[in-house]
């Protein structure tokens, strides 16, 4: 297997950027088999699910069959929307002209998506849309910008933008903990563990493949901070397959890396003329699925 390498440099990181990049982006799918460190990429079964110039964007998985993303229309606005693979179809949970929704996710109780709000105001905030199709609640009223976020014991870790930005999590009402500053864009809980896990921007590694941002967790129950290597240099989307394997993207390239090793071995490529860049992966070892989003490419128009 092809394994990216590291040469140490610790230093500091100062960079900054739009808690949501409107690009052009499409959904994904190629499956896969085993699972851990066995798990295989099934190459030629890539395919686009999503092909249009607007933002298909953030998948999260809730159950074995279906999954949801945010998507933007022909005017910009977000909504979310559900993928069943097994009819095929798109449907709208959301359809909200005065405001977007974005990082869509299942609470762990099951009754509610969760997703970052940007009101009519601009003001980004954290609110739960009832499974039921009831009206929509405010979580947090006081905690802003959220950008984004995951869940642990009920409660969310929060990605909130600041200077520096910084992770902080509500254990209750008025019990607000901040765990770390200068974080990056990914919160994710660790399966099977009351750890949270982050990109640290404060430490990373000068490779002569770009920056390499830490990747580092924090345990809701001890408060124990763990460090888990490097992400990938030059890339800072990551997702756990399993507890102890992550799982990130550089090009069209995939990786998968254990936590106590330090180099990330390919797992394989994308192939496309029309798509360059994988970001975020939203994975789901049931139904042995790997969402991908990729960015597509602009295609330049000769002048006459």
């Amino acid at each position: 297997m092809r394994k990216i390498h590291f040469t140490l440099l610790l230093c500091l990181i100062f960079q900054s950027y739009p808690l949501f990049s409107q690009v052009s982006t499409d959904l994904w799918v190629v499956g896969t088999e085993g699972k851990g460190a066995q798990l295989k990429l099934k190459i030629n079964t890539a395919k686009p699910l999503t092909n249009r110039p607007e933002y298909d964007n953030q998948p999260s998985f809730i159950n074995d069959s279906e999954f949801i993303f945010s998507a933007a229309d022909e005017k910009g606005n977000h909504d979310l929307i559900l993928y069943s693979f097994r009819t095929g179809r798109f449907t709208n949970l959301t359809q909200t002209s005065d405001r977007s929704e974005y990082s869509p996710s299942l609470t762990e109780c099951g009754s509610y998506f969760s997703t970052i709000v940007v009101e009519p105001n601009g003001t980004q905030r954290l609110w739960l849309y009832p499974v039921s199709g009831e009206s929509p609640e405010l979580l947090y009223d006081d905690i802003l910008p959220v950008g984004y976020y995951d869940w642990y014991d009920g409660n969310a870790a929060l990605f909130v933008l600041g200077e520096p930005n910084s992770l902080v999590y509500v254990r209750g009402k008025g019990r607000i903990e901040t765990l770390d500053t200068d974080i990056g864009r990914t919160i994710k809980n660790r399966p099977n563990t009351s750890e949270i896990s982050y990109i640290d921007r404060k430490k990373f590694l000068e490779t002569d493949q770009g920056k390499a941002l830490g990747i580092a967790s924090v345990n809701l129950k001890t408060g124990e901070k763990k460090d888990y290597g490097f992400a990938i240099p030059d890339s800072q989307d990551f997702i756990w397959i399993d507890k102890n394997h992550l799982l990130m993207a550089k090009g069209n390239e995939i990786f998968t890396k254990h936590i106590r090793k330090n180099n990330w071995e390919f797992l394989g490529k994308i192939e496309s003329s029309s798509h360059q860049g994988i970001t975020r992966m939203a994975y789901n070892s049931e139904n042995n699925q790997l969402i991908l989003v990729l960015n597509r490419i602009k295609i330049q128009k000769n002048e006459h």
